[in-house]
């Protein structure tokens, strides 16, 4: 840990496992494209990146063009999707970098051809089909054949592929993913044979196996958090830990932190961990969540501050100064996830796990190899 207590360790050891997993449970000859947009959910592109493509995983998503740029800078040259739409200024980018970019309308074809020409090189897209969600994409057969146009006459743009994404493929009605997978079929046999149609994402690769098509996406799947029950064993491979940095004794009637939320009503030990919200740890979490000292359960009190937050360990013997406190991960038999966390906080594990800031440090480790 740092010198201020607090620390991520990653294990790529079970972000391999869990890509090999995905792998084998898809049809044979469909490719696997990891999702590392926004610093790959808080675990580190560049290091899952790497490792994903080792354990399987043949192309990769990022959400902009400079995290495609900075996969590039790394030494990262696999086929790499930028998933949002493409201005003429990140198409520039794009290009330069070897990127493939999402393209939507005729309009988007154009920007990428000139880039292309002005760095004499061949742009790479995927055409966006919006089948349903309402975000971005070609929602019509005229749409698709706009583009097509297009197309022709940008020889210096080449389509490489077509994706579409479900709105409510981890929802109780699949009604709605099947309507948006019949489109996205419907509006795809317009183009061209040969280029990659994928569609599945994390819920659809559990629950909608004829989607898988040419490719899958694994997003918060391969991450350990699988939207949808699953007998597939993913496991969660990011830890977050701190350290206990004061303990006291507290009296019948004595409140903690902010806004006296909290009031003893009995003789209480209360610890002072070195964490907060300003590391990342939600607020909102205050008079719910729970951590991990010595193995065993202990409940957060009052509202949690800035940078420390206190925890009840009347029940938990020898609690001193530097002990290790576990705010998402195992110690003995207790396990804190960031499902835990969010159902705490009111939000989803996605955000718990990019919540933490830059002052707490990550460390990559191969743990489950050893």
């Amino acid at each position: 840990m740092n010198v201020r207590h607090q620390q991520r360790t990653v294990d790529l050891a079970v972000l391999r496992k869990n890509v090999r997993l995905i792998g084998e449970s898809v049809p044979e000859g469909t490719k696997l494209l990891a999702v590392v947009k926004a610093d790959a959910y808080g675990h580190g592109m560049v290091q899952v990146a790497r490792e994903a493509l080792g354990a399987g995983a043949s192309h990769l998503a990022v959400a902009l063009v400079e995290e495609g740029v900075a996969l590039r800078d790394a030494g990262i040259d696999a086929p790499a999707l930028v998933l949002g739409a493409t201005s003429y200024e990140e198409a520039l980018l794009g290009v330069e970098h070897s990127l493939t970019l999402t393209v939507c309308d005729a309009a988007m074809v154009r920007a990428v051809e000139a880039a292309a020409v002005q760095q004499d090189k061949i742009g790479l897209v995927h055409l966006k089909i919006d089948s349903g969600m309402s975000r971005i994409g070609a929602r019509t057969e005229e749409n698709v054949q706009a583009m097509l146009s297009a197309l022709a006459e940008c020889p210096h743009v080449r389509l490489t592929g077509a994706f579409t994404h479900f709105a409510d493929a981890d929802g109780e009605d699949m009604a709605f993913t099947y309507q948006q997978l019949e489109r996205f079929k419907q509006l795809t046999a317009l183009l061209p044979e040969g280029i990659l149609r994928h569609c599945a994402n994390s819920a659809a690769i559990h629950r909608v196996p004829e989607a898988a098509m040419d490719m899958v996406r694994m997003g918060i799947s391969m991450y350990g958090y699988p939207p949808v029950e699953t007998e597939m064993p993913l496991e969660p491979f990011m830890d977050w830990r701190t350290r206990v940095t004061y303990v006291k004794d507290i009296q019948p009637g004595d409140t903690v932190s902010y806004g006296r939320t909290f009031t003893a009503d009995k003789p209480m030990r209360v610890a002072t961990m070195a964490c907060g919200y300003g590391d990342g740890y939600h607020r909102a979490a205050s008079g719910k969540a729970e951590v991990i000292i010595r193995g065993k359960r202990a409940r957060v009190l009052g509202r949690i501050c800035m940078d420390q937050m206190m925890a009840d360990v009347t029940d938990i013997p020898g609690v001193v100064p530097g002990d290790v406190v576990t705010l998402m991960g195992r110690d003995g038999d207790e396990r804190i996830t960031a499902e835990d966390m969010a159902s705490w906080a009111g939000t989803i594990s996605y955000e718990v796990l990019l919540a933490a800031t830059g002052r707490v440090p990550r460390e990559w480790i191969h743990a489950s190899d050893e």
